[in-house]
């Protein structure tokens, strides 16, 4: 310190020198360049390599040695933490393989990858023109071209963290349209709220209705046909039924591409009984939504253009990398600022001296928010619409490729004839095929698939999800997504199964 106070005429406040920065910019460079290495060679030239496993699996108080968590008062040595970024790659799911079927995403697509890495450098906030001019126009953009493909002539949107995040802002958007006094007088005074959304619909309906005060109690679900899909019939009576309570209906949401099933609901007849009664419409297109791409499939969401709201998250199908959600909303008379806003004179000045029309973060619930229509742009740009078809279309034939197979295969039996990416089926191993049909077969075929989870978790071989449906006991669900899946992988699954299941 004396040497420095010498040479620097250091200046000390707290005793702390204030000369100069702390960071050693040449040791940070040589870790960056170290650790995309790393990345490049752990990670992304591995992406399509299938004799790599899809993951390394480790109990987790085994895992918590290997990783070492303890944080210290003093840093590790450089040798350690890159160590620590090969251990975190090495030990964690490899989601961009192509074997990986477990989610409703999977692979890598090298464009987005390539703008989140720009993104994560830049490390910006979208809320003003004056610190995100470039993704603030990029999410603009992007906004209108999928407005556009919903069949829209005009609208607005926002892009958030999830499409459990869309579905809540599509919930509060409706109940504001519904009531705008409950902005400044809030919950009190108003009447019972109802809404409606069908059995199969996504988890977070409830969720958004719990956060929001309109209560879970409040949600009624709607019956659904063999296939998953909303029955409109159904709606009708319910709507009826909270009328005659002395409730308040403000809100239906549809689902176009419900998560296990992959069933969507007739948003032409559900959009007639809305229209009739005066409810907000929202499609929660999360999941399904990337299907507007391809001219062969978007019939699947025939009528969504008459909906008041949609998620999509194009981080699914497409590829566009977690996180990348948009809540899209057919209004254009600034209706989203309105119920959002709140006006926050130190961020959104009137007097700036460019369009503040641009400032558009005041249309979010939150304030920083990542710039995700960054990574959908530049992937759009890239490929052309044409290729996202592409993608949209090879996943569905693929999908379809392995329903036939499956009905080829012994011990093999589907749930139901998909309409989109989720295969559903049971492995019957032939321990099981003689027995009678009743509740002993089904009660040991329950145990099947978690099993068969286990060993293939355990060996590394791929990942496919199970689970119980409405009475129907375990079954896979298998998603097919990634353009780096092919033909061989489908049948090595059910091969694998078959494998992995031989002594059961």
């Amino acid at each position: 310190k004396q040497e420095m106070l010498q040479k620097k005429s250091a200046v000390l406040v707290d005793g702390v020198i204030l000369n100069g920065p702390i960071m050693d910019s040449k040791a940070g460079e040589k870790f960056v360049e170290e650790v995309c290495k790393i990345i490049m060679e752990e990670v992304i030239q591995k992406a399509d390599d299938v004799t790599e496993k899809v993951c390394e699996w480790q109990a987790p108080e085994k895992l918590k040695q290997i990783l070492d968590l303890e944080m210290r008062d003093t840093g590790e040595c450089h040798q350690k933490i890159l160590q620590i970024c090969r251990d975190v790659i090495k030990y964690s799911v490899k989601t961009n393989h192509p074997r990986f079927f477990n989610q409703l995403y999977a692979g890598m697509d090298y464009y987005s990858l390539v703008a989140r890495f720009i993104t994560e450098a830049l490390n910006p906030s979208v809320y003003t023109y004056e610190v995100s001019p470039v993704f603030l126009l990029v999410e603009e953009a992007v906004i209108k071209k999928m407005i556009e493909f919903i069949g829209w002539e005009e609208g607005d949107g926002i892009f958030n963290p999830g499409g459990s995040v869309s579905n809540m802002y599509a919930m509060n958007l409706a109940r504001y349209k519904f009531c705008p006094e409950i902005k400044e007088k809030g919950l009190s005074g108003l009447p019972r709220l109802v809404l409606f959304a069908s059995e199969e619909c996504h988890y977070s309906m409830k969720k958004a209705a719990s956060f929001l005060g309109i209560g879970t109690e409040n949600v009624y679900f709607i019956k659904t046909d063999e296939r998953g899909k909303m029955i409109p019939e159904e709606l009708e009576k319910q709507v009826q039924r909270a009328r005659k309570e002395g409730s308040a209906p403000f809100l239906v949401c549809a689902t176009a591409g419900t998560t296990v099933l992959g069933a969507f609901d007739p948003l032409d007849k559900i959009a007639d009984i809305c229209e009739n009664h005066g409810l907000w419409l929202h499609v929660d297109a999360s999941w399904g939504g990337s299907a507007l791409i391809s001219k062969k499939h978007r019939r699947l969401l025939h009528g969504i253009h008459r909906a008041d709201s949609v998620a999509w998250n194009p981080h699914k199908m497409l590829l566009a990398g977690i996180q990348c959600c948009a809540l899209l909303v057919k209004d254009s008379s600034g209706l989203l600022k309105k119920c959002y806003s709140a006006e926050a004179a130190y961020l959104f000045q009137q007097d700036k001296f460019y369009d503040v029309s641009y400032d558009t973060g005041d249309k979010s619930i939150q304030c920083s928010r990542r710039p995700d229509a960054f990574k959908f742009w530049l992937m759009w740009k890239a490929l052309g619409t044409t290729g996202l078809e592409e993608r949209v279309n090879r996943a569905l034939a693929l999908a379809r490729y392995l329903v036939e197979e499956i009905k080829k295969r012994e011990g093999f039996q589907l749930l139901l004839e998909p309409e989109y990416a989720n295969v559903c089926f049971w492995y019957i191993p032939p321990s099981l095929r003689k027995m009678e049909d009743g509740p002993e077969f089904w009660q040991k075929l329950h145990q099947v698939a978690p099993i068969i989870k286990e060993r293939m978790m355990k060996k590394g071989s791929m990942m496919l999800g199970y689970q119980p449906h409405w009475g129907k006991v375990n079954f896979f669900r298998q998603v097919v997504i990634s353009p780096q899946v092919s033909r061989e992988d489908m049948d090595f699954l059910l091969d694998e199964i078959e494998l992995l299941a031989k002594d059961l």
